[in-house]
């Protein structure tokens, strides 16, 4: 599982997630961004970097590190990526680190050089099963779906969904949610097609009732419509097949769309 891939696509997404995660409620999340940024003259690249649009005492940059692999010098790499980026970005006074681990066994010994950053406010160190997501928080309970074990994973993705769902008003923002957790699972379980996912999660009965599924339907039916005998609109349909298909529905979903029984699609697809 990419890991590193999930979480930054999380911050990207929601940089609200990484401030939860931390546990600082008071930031506004909308005066950073977060990029990569590759150090000059070094094979060094920091993959993550929340950076403040003006930079004060209460928002500082953000270095963040997602470590799940043990290594044995993290450390020595980590705060010499840190440290060359100030050197080469003068303009940077105030800053923080932060470290996420799956667990904290993974947390490598070699630390008596840093000891008093480690022990200090500027370095924190997160433990993804310890995280407390006490208050119902659902940013922080997304991010622990990362660890969660697969015999229940999906079971936990599906109460998220629902937990968004009641909780979010927004309907783009819980889409997007519900997105990010359907991502997060596929890259848990890379045996399982999106189409698959989508029914263990339940989300092919929401599917049912957007407007794209609605127009498809609408389109595929209007297809078969315009030849006047059952022939023609039957023809017009298996036709319509392929391009259904390209879209990302699923044999049922198109079946269902066009009137038509599965076995009839799945054949019209292997032609």
């Amino acid at each position: 599982m990419q890991t590193d891939k999930i979480f930054y696509s999380l911050f990207q997404a929601f940089p609200s997630i990484f401030f939860a995660i931390i546990g600082d409620q008071t930031v506004n999340v909308n005066a950073y961004q977060f990029v990569s940024v590759e150090l000059k003259e070094t094979a060094f690249r920091i993959d993550g970097v929340f950076i403040p649009t003006s930079e004060t005492t209460n928002q500082p940059l953000y270095f963040v590190e997602v470590q799940f692999q043990l290594d044995s010098t993290f450390y020595r790499r980590f705060f010499a990526e840190i440290f060359l980026y100030l050197r080469q970005n003068e303009s940077v006074n105030f800053w923080r680190a932060v470290v996420i681990y799956p667990q904290r066994s993974l947390d490598p010994d070699d630390q008596q050089p840093y000891q008093l950053l480690l022990n200090s406010q500027q370095v924190q160190r997160i433990y993804l099963d310890e995280l407390d997501t006490g208050e119902n928080s659902l940013q922080v309970a997304i991010v622990k779906l990362i660890i969660e074990r697969e015999e229940t994973a999906i079971d936990k993705g599906r109460e998220l969904i629902l937990q968004a769902r009641q909780q979010l008003a927004n309907e783009a923002t819980t889409k997007q949610i519900v997105e990010l957790i359907e991502t997060i699972l596929l890259y848990k379980f890379t045996r399982l097609s999106r189409e698959e996912l989508a029914e263990m999660l339940g989300i092919d009965d929401e599917f049912k009732k957007t407007r794209m599924y609605q127009s498809i339907k609408e389109d595929g039916l209007e297809e078969g419509r315009q030849e006047g005998r059952q022939e023609g609109r039957q023809e017009a349909k298996l036709e319509a097949i392929p391009r259904l298909l390209a879209l990302g529905l699923s044999v049922e979903q198109v079946a269902v769309a066009l009137d038509l029984t599965v076995a009839q699609v799945q054949q019209a697809a292997q032609n």
